[in-house]
Formats: C-alpha cells, sequence, structure tokens
C-alpha cells in the first residue's frame, strides 16, 4: 500500500496530497513517498496544516538544504523564509507573470515550498505549467534545433534599479548593482531525478538565447515561451489559509495572479537548493 493518498488536479500535473500533518516528524519512508511523489507530479498541495517558521522550515530541510535569496531580504529571524506580502493599496503581487524560480543562480533552487498565512478570500490563486509536458508536445524537428542552445538568464528585469519587482511596498529588495549579471543554461534540460527533458526558459529571467543574432533569439524565445505555457500543460491551485504547496523548479513554471486589490496576502516561502542545469 502507497504511503501517500494523492489526488490528481489535472492531467497533465499537480496532486492533492491527504492525510499527512507536516509539523509532525516524518520519517524517512514518508519522506522518500513525498519525494518520489513530487518528482512524478511537480506540484504538491497539502491542504489544512499548521506550521510554525521552524516547522516549514524543518519540512523544507527534509530534501536539502535552504537557500537565502540575493535580492530579496529575508524574514528578520529566520533569513531562509521570505514573507511574501502584497499590502491592499500594492498594485501588483510579487511573482506575478509566468516565471521559475531564480533562474539567474548558476545553481538554481530544486523546489520552492509556499505556506498560506492570510489568503484573499476566493483570489489569489497560483497557475502551474508542466514544462516536460510543453517540451514533449513540440515537434521532433523543433527539439532536435533546442538541443545544445544555450538559454542567457540575468534577475535584471526583475531586481536591478527600476526593477519589476522592486516595487512591491511590502517586499525588501537589495543589492540590485548586482543584478545585471549574466548565467547561462540549456534551453533544455534533463530532470536529474527522472531523467525527463525539460524547457528551460521563463519570461522573468531568459533575457536571450547564445548565439543568435537579435531579432532571432526574440522570435524563438517568443514562441518558446507562449507555448511553454499554454493551458493544455497547467494546473490551478486555490489557496486557503493553512495550505503548503511545494513545487519543482527543475520543471514547473508558475504564475501568482493579482485577482484581489485592495485585499492583503501572506504567504511564507522556503526554497531547497539545486544543482548546475544540463
Amino acid at each position: 500500500m502507497s504511503l501517500l493518498d494523492t489526488r490528481p488536479l489535472s492531467g497533465v500535473l499537480g496532486a492533492s496530497v491527504e492525510g499527512v500533518d507536516l509539523a509532525s516528524d516524518l520519517d524517512d519512508d514518508l519522506v522518500a513517498a513525498i519525494r518520489a511523489a513530487f518528482v512524478d507530479h511537480h506540484v504538491l498541495v497539502f491542504r489544512d496544516q499548521d506550521l510554525s517558521p521552524e516547522q516549514q522550515m524543518r519540512f523544507g530541510r527534509s530534501f536539502g538544504d535552504l537557500d537565502t535569496h540575493p535580492f530579496v531580504a529575508g524574514n528578520d529571524e529566520f533569513p531562509e523564509i521570505i514573507d511574501v506580502i502584497t499590502e491592499p493599496d500594492d498594485r501588483f503581487t510579487f511573482g506575478g507573470g509566468w516565471h521559475t524560480d531564480v533562474t539567474f543562480l548558476a545553481e538554481p533552487d530544486l523546489g520552492s515550498i509556499l505556506y498560506a498565512v492570510d489568503v484573499p478570500s476566493g483570489a489569489g490563486d497560483t497557475l502551474f505549467a508542466n514544462q516536460h509536458a510543453a517540451y514533449d508536445a513540440l515537434s521532433d524537428t523543433m527539439k532536435g534545433m533546442l538541443h545544445g542552445l544555450v538559454g542567457l538568464h540575468s534577475a535584471g528585469p526583475q531586481y536591478g534599479e527600476g526593477g519589476l519587482s522592486t516595487g512591491n511596498t511590502a517586499m525588501r529588495t537589495r543589492a540590485a548593482d548586482l543584478a545585471d549579471a549574466v548565467v547561462r543554461h540549456p534551453v533544455v534540460r534533463t530532470h536529474p531525478e527522472s531523467g525527463e527533458k525539460a524547457l528551460y526558459v521563463n519570461g522573468a529571467f531568459t533575457i536571450g538565447i547564445d548565439g543568435l543574432h537579435g531579432e532571432e533569439s526574440r522570435t524563438l524565445l517568443r514562441f518558446l515561451l507562449r507555448h511553454a505555457v499554454k493551458e493544455r500543460f497547467t494546473c490551478r491551485v486555490r489557496w486557503e489559509p493553512g495550505t503548503l504547496v511545494m513545487w519543482d523548479n527543475r520543471s514547473v513554471q508558475h504564475y501568482a495572479l493579482y485577482d484581489y486589490a485592495g485585499q492583503r496576502r501572506h504567504m511564507r516561502r522556503v526554497t531547497v537548493k539545486g544543482d548546475r542545469p544540463v
């Protein structure tokens, strides 16, 4: 019998996990089962959790070392935690727009673990898109063309001077002068645990494709970015206080919807360190 009771969220990714109390000490077999489900479903949803910051960090450390964000200040007591807050007078939300977390790092995070503290009623959902499915749907000719191409990633558009993610009043950003550094990742990466291939470009941090002329790069990126988030590759998660969602940054993009202007939203995020994409 499986250690986990999982229920699919859609036909292509995501699962709700029933009957697990993440505040308790999880034994090795249960952690292994969660990790296997994480790799298989890419997005896991745990509802009705009551987690302190310390308990959320302990759960995150079950999957690896926790990371700190180079451009967003963490919680004063727990720097590994980012309090993702949208105040009623903010004009946009942190994490809006399709993206994969921190691909501007040489070793982007393995996954993110987000816990809902205070959410608007019936709003503020998060969309996820399966990048394995997006890759598989490409023609063999396009797949052949993409293999060997290298994407250029930078935090500059989001965290540089005047970047899009620096205008949220509740989030404290820093080190904008370092945000324009560029790192190189394959346009198609191989998942280190499943061996599956996935598209690995995103609209927030991928600024070009190495070796292509400007218009060539922009044209190919426009196609890939639109293709990667088509509806048939997605699922949608509705938040309630006490919901925890973990997603695999190696295989998904996500989009935090901002349909709750005038209301407050408070989430707690920890991320698990990853490896260099290949």
